[in-house]
């Protein structure tokens, strides 16, 4: 008798959800130059490390957390659009991310697709747009959506149940320590996109 058994392949999900910031589009450059003008504004400490530390994380909040660590009286919502807005005129720098994209574009027609993302929907919906890829969706779900932001997993939650998919069926991509954390969170399979890019960039083999 063979002592080794051959391990079934993965199933095919049946719906995929995707982070928009750093996973469908390469914004998060974009979100940094933003984040560094508002930050001199305002006479906040922000330093490039807790930026990505923290993606995926509503600005509001952001806004919130470092204007009580740091003592800085401010209204985190305000900010927070003056942020979105300043972002918004960085719009035609953004550009997909293609490996990612393309994985949209196959599964389209054959499955649900979601958008489910720590940004504000005005902004989220307008980058999607931009980018042509709004046909693709059947849901995009963004941080008003629920109360409990990421690494909590009802994001992930709401999208998996307007996609009307079991979240144990779905598959996600995200490009944050805190996104996989919401993702694994929700019973879902976790994809991350820096390890699928840090594969695509490797060099042929001869």
């Amino acid at each position: 008798m063979n002592a080794f058994r051959l391990c079934p392949p993965p199933r095919p999900p049946g719906g995929i959800i995707f982070d928009f910031d750093g996973t469908l589009a390469d914004t998060m450059p974009l979100h940094w130059q933003t984040w560094r003008l508002i930050a001199a504004r305002y006479g906040l400490s922000f330093s490039r490390e807790r930026f990505y530390s923290l993606g995926g994380v509503p600005a509001r909040e952001v806004l919130k957390m470092l204007s009580a660590e740091q003592g800085v009286a401010l209204d985190p919502v305000a900010v927070a659009r003056e942020k979105e807005a300043a972002y918004l005129a960085l719009i035609d720098h953004v550009e997909p991310i293609p490996q990612v994209v393309r994985v949209a574009r196959e599964h389209y027609g054959r499955i649900p697709l979601a958008v489910a993302s720590g940004g504000a929907r005005p902004v989220i919906e307008r980058m999607v747009d931009h980018l042509g890829l709004r046909h693709l969706f059947r849901a995009i779900v963004t941080h008003e959506d629920v109360a409990r932001q990421k690494p909590a997993p009802d994001i992930f939650l709401e999208a998996a149940r307007r996609i009307g998919v079991p979240p144990r069926a779905c598959r996600a991509y995200e490009d944050t320590d805190l996104g996989i954390q919401a993702i694994r969170a929700a019973g879902m399979e976790a994809v991350d996109v820096r390890q699928l890019l840090a594969a695509a960039n490797q060099p042929a083999l001869a």
